[in-house]
C-alpha cells in the first residue's frame, strides 16, 4: 500500500478485523482487510453474498452493530482513525465528509417528508446554510443529476416519483456537502437497464466534477468494469485479490476471481456457445472456516496438501497487484477440475418425453386492461370517470414445447402483466390463450385443475409467495403432496434433491423464510415451482436478487430441467445478458406493445428496433476494453393512461424516421428474415446499416 501518498489518500483501511458476538461465540466477519482509495478514484468491492462487503462498507462509516467489535486494525479517513472518534464527531463526518448511497432509495428517503424538506435538512444541519441559500443549492444539485422539473420535484413526496428519480435524489443528497468519500452499495441493482446506465453515467460525471473517492459495492461485474479504476475481490471476510480493473478482468490471478468471471453471461454468446460454470459449494460458515486456504474446498485448481493445511498471505504480485494464493504465479490454463457433487446436484430421476404438440402455448391478440377507479369526489371536481390502463395490447406469439422465450423491456412496459395474464392471475380483456390445446382465456379459479399442475410461476419477490409459518421442507413438499409428483415415501428425498439443485444444503430444511436471505428465499421459491415438474414455468425476474455464482447455478438448473423434462419457460428479466444466454426467442415490449420478436441470436445483432438498440447499449459489459455504442433514452416513459399516438416509442426514439409518420401512424410488422419481426417505420434495409452495439 506504500504506493499511495498519504496526502492523496482519502480512505486507508489497515489490517481491519470485525467480529460479532453471537450465541455460538465469536464470529469473525472481516479479517485483516487492507485497501486504500485516493481522491478522485473509484474502487470496486465484489464477491458473493456473505463475503463481508456491506459490513466493510458500514465499518468505513463507523456504523457497527452493537454486538460488533474491532479486535485489530484502523480506518483512516483523511488521516484520522474513525474508530477512535466519539459519536458527536462521527455525526459531523457522516453525511458531510462521508456519504452513502444504499441499494434501496426508500431506505434513505423519509416517506412523510417532501424532497425539499429532506434535502434542506442536510445543508442546514451540516453546512449551517440559510434556507434560501440551501434551496438554491438543492435546485442546482438536482440539475446536476439531470432531474427534470427540479422545482416541481422538490415539492413532491418520495412515492410520487419513479425509482430512478428516487435514486438520483439520494445521489444528489449524498453530494450536497461535497463529501470526500462516497460509498455506494448496489445503487443500480433495482433499476431498469436504461435508467441504470444513466445513473452510472451520472456517477462518472460527478466523480470527475467533485473529485470524490468512491467505494463501489456490487455483484454485477459489468457495472464494476464500467465505473471502477481498481477492484478488490472479497471472499469469506478476506481480500482474495486487488488489482487495476483492466488487469483483473483480462488476467485474473486468484482462482476465485477466475471462477466469478466464468459465471457471467455475455451479450455475444447463448447457451449453445457458452457454458456457465457456477462455483461448487457455498461460502463457508464464518465460525467453521477451513484450516488452510479458505477457498480450497471450492477451488478447481487445488491439487496439493499445502492449500489444505496452510493459509496463504495477501502478498504483492505484479505492479499495483496483490493476491492471496500459493499458486498465483502459475497460469491456470484450461478449465478447473470438475467436482462431482455439483455435476450431480440437478440430475432428476425421471425423464418425461417432450409434448407431441407443435405448440404448447399460443397467444392471439391478447389484451389486458386495468380499470383505475375514480372516487366520487374526483368525479365531482374533475368531471372525469374511471380510466382504463392498457397494460398489454395486441400481443401474439407461439411457444413450442421445450423452448424458452424471454420477455424484456423497462418497468411499466407490460412484462409482468403479460405473465400474470398467462398464469391466470389477471383476467384478459381480449384475445385468446391456448395451453396444451385447451382454451384457458380465463382466471385461474375457472381453469381445469389439471392445467394448474402444468403451469407454475416464480415471482420476483419471494416474500409475497412463501408461507412465513412453514419450514423450507414443508414449502417444497406441499406441491409434491398435492400433485403426487412422486410416491409419498420418496417425498423427503425429492425435497432434498430439489434443495440441492438450487445450491442449498440440508441445514436449510427446518428454517423458515425469516431465517433466509433474499437470495435464499428466491432459491426456495424456484425449487417449489419445479416440484410438480410442470410443462410451463413463468419466471418473473427469478435471478435478479442472486449473486453471479448462484445465478449461474440456477440458470444451469433451469436448462437441465428444460432438457430432461421438456419444460418450457417464459423468462422475464431486465438483464439482457441473462436473457441472451438462456432464451431461444425474445419478445421486446414497450408500453404494452411488442416492438420486436425473434430468435435470440437475431435480436442481438442488426437490424435492431431503435428501442432494442438502446436497451443493448445500456447493458454493462464485464470487459473494460469493450467498445460500446452510447445510446441513451431521454425523458420518462409516457403514462400508460395516455400513451402517445402513432408509434408509442416516438417520444423517446433517437432514430425517429419521420415526425408526422411516427406520431400519427402505428408501425406495421416488418419481416427481417429468419423469424425476426420488427415494428418500426424505418425500412429493414436502413436498420441493417446500424453498427453493432458492442464490440468486444
Amino acid at each position: 500500500m506504500d504506493r499511495f501518498r498519504e496526502s492523496e489518500t482519502v480512505l486507508h483501511v489497515q489490517d481491519l478485523s470485525i467480529t460479532y458476538k453471537t450465541r455460538k461465540g465469536a464470529m469473525p466477519v472481516v479479517r485483516n482487510l487492507s485497501f486504500a482509495i485516493r481522491r478522485g478514484e473509484s474502487l470496486g468491492l465484489v464477491g458473493e453474498s456473505g463475503c463481508g462487503k456491506s459490513t466493510a462498507a458500514l465499518a468505513c462509516m463507523a456504523y457497527l452493530a452493537p454486538n460488533a467489535f474491532v479486535p485489530n486494525g484502523r480506518i483512516l479517513f483523511e488521516g484520522e482513525n474513525l474508530l477512535e472518534k466519539n459519536e458527536p464527531h462521527l455525526q459531523h463526518i457522516r453525511g458531510n465528509r462521508i456519504a452513502m448511497v444504499y441499494q434501496d432509495p426508500m431506505a434513505t428517503l423519509n416517506p412523510v417528508l417532501t424532497i425539499k424538506e429532506q434535502m434542506l435538512e442536510v445543508l442546514t444541519t451540516h453546512q449551517l446554510m440559510l434556507e434560501k441559500q440551501a434551496h438554491a443549492w438543492c435546485l442546482e444539485m438536482l440539475r446536476k443529476v439531470n432531474m427534470p422539473d427540479p422545482e416541481e420535484v422538490l415539492e413532491r413526496y418520495p412515492h410520487q416519483i419513479s425509482g430512478g428519480q428516487q435514486q438520483r435524489i439520494v445521489i444528489a443528497m449524498a453530494l450536497l456537502c461535497n463529501p470526500s468519500l462516497l460509498i455506494m452499495d448496489e445503487p443500480t441493482t433495482a433499476l431498469d437497464v436504461t435508467i441504470a446506465a444513466t445513473v452510472l453515467d451520472l456517477i462518472q460525471a460527478l466523480r470527475q466534477e467533485f473529485n470524490s473517492a468512491i467505494l463501489y459495492i456490487s455483484h454485477n461485474l459489468g457495472v464494476v468494469a464500467r465505473v471502477c479504476d481498481r477492484v478488490a475481490v472479497m471472499y469469506a471476510g478476506e481480500l482474495a485479490e486487488l488489482a487495476p480493473v483492466n488487469d483483473l478482468f483480462l488476467q485474473p490471478l486468484h482462482p476465485y476471481t477466475k471462477s466469478l468471471l466464468r459465471c457471467v453471461p455475455t451479450l455475444q454468446a447463448g447457451k449453445d456457445m457458452l457454458q456457465l460454470s457456477p462455483i461448487p459449494g457455498q461460502v463457508p460458515m464464518l465460525d467453521d472456516l477451513p484450516a488452510g486456504c479458505i477457498f480450497e474446498p471450492r477451488c478447481g485448481y487445488s491439487d496439493n496438501a499445502r492449500c489444505r493445511e496452510a493459509r496463504p498471505e495477501f502478498e504483492n504480485a505484479y505492479t499495483q497487484r496483490m493476491v492471496r494464493c500459493f499458486r498465483w504465479q502459475e497460469s491456470f490454463h484450461g478449465a478447473p477440475r470438475s467436482i462431482e457433487e455439483e455435476a450431480e446436484a440437478a440430475q432428476p430421476e425421471m425423464v418425461r418425453a417432450l409434448n407431441s404438440r407443435d405448440t404448447l402455448l399460443k397467444l392471439s391478440h391478447l389484451r389486458t386492461d386495468y380499470v383505475q377507479k375514480a372516487g366520487w369526489l374526483k368525479k365531482l371536481v374533475t368531471r372525469q370517470g374511471d380510466r382504463r390502463v392498457k397494460a398489454v395490447e395486441d400481443v401474439s406469439f407461439d411457444l413450442r414445447p421445450g423452448s424458452i422465450i424471454g420477455v424484456v423491456g423497462e418497468s411499466g412496459c407490460g412484462k409482468t402483466s403479460l405473465a400474470k395474464t398467462v398464469a391466470g392471475l389477471v383476467a384478459p380483456s381480449g384475445g385468446t390463450i391456448e395451453f396444451l390445446g385447451l382454451d384457458v382465456t380465463r382466471v385461474v379459479e375457472k381453469r381445469d385443475p389439471g392445467v394448474l399442475r402444468e403451469l407454475q410461476m416464480v415471482f420476483q419477490n419471494p416474500d409475497s409467495t412463501l408461507n412465513p409459518t412453514q419450514t423450507v421442507r414443508q414449502i417444497i413438499a406441499r406441491p409434491l403432496h398435492v400433485c403426487k409428483t412422486v410416491p409419498a415415501s420418496e417425498i423427503d428425498q425429492e425435497v432434498r434433491r430439489l434443495l440441492k439443485a438450487v445450491k442449498l444444503n440440508e441445514h436449510y430444511l427446518e428454517r423458515r423464510p425469516h431465517q433466509l436471505s433474499g437470495g435464499e428465499k428466491q432459491r426456495v421459491a424456484i425449487a417449489r415451482a419445479f416440484a410438480s415438474r410442470p410443462q410451463l414455468v413463468i419466471c418473473d425476474e427469478p435471478v435478479s436478487s442472486l449473486d453471479v455464482s448462484v445465478q449461474s447455478s440456477v440458470l444451469n438448473t433451469l436448462l437441465k430441467i428444460q432438457e430432461l423434462y421438456g419444460t418450457s419457460l417464459i423468462f422475464i428479466s431486465h438483464d439482457l445478458s441473462v436473457v441472451r444466454y438462456l432464451c431461444d426467442y425474445i419478445l421486446v415490449m414497450y408500453l404494452g406493445k411488442v416492438v420486436e420478436f425473434g430468435p435470440s441470436d437475431k435480436i442481438f445483432q442488426p437490424p435492431y428496433h431503435p428501442y432494442t438498440e438502446a436497451l443493448l447499449s445500456a447493458v454493462p459489459v464485464p470487459d473494460p476494453t469493450a467498445q460500446q455504442q452510447r445510446i441513451r433514452l431521454h425523458g420518462p416513459m409516457p403514462s400508460v393512461l395516455n400513451p402517445p399516438s402513432g408509434c408509442r416509442f416516438h417520444t423517446r426514439c433517437p432514430r425517429k424516421a419521420g415526425k408526422e409518420l411516427c406520431e400519427k401512424c402505428e408501425p406495421s410488422p416488418q419481416d427481417a428474415g429468419d423469424g425476426l419481426v420488427i415494428y418500426c417505420h424505418m425500412p429493414v434495409e436502413t436498420l441493417e446499416q446500424v453498427k453493432p452495439v458492442t464490440h468486444e
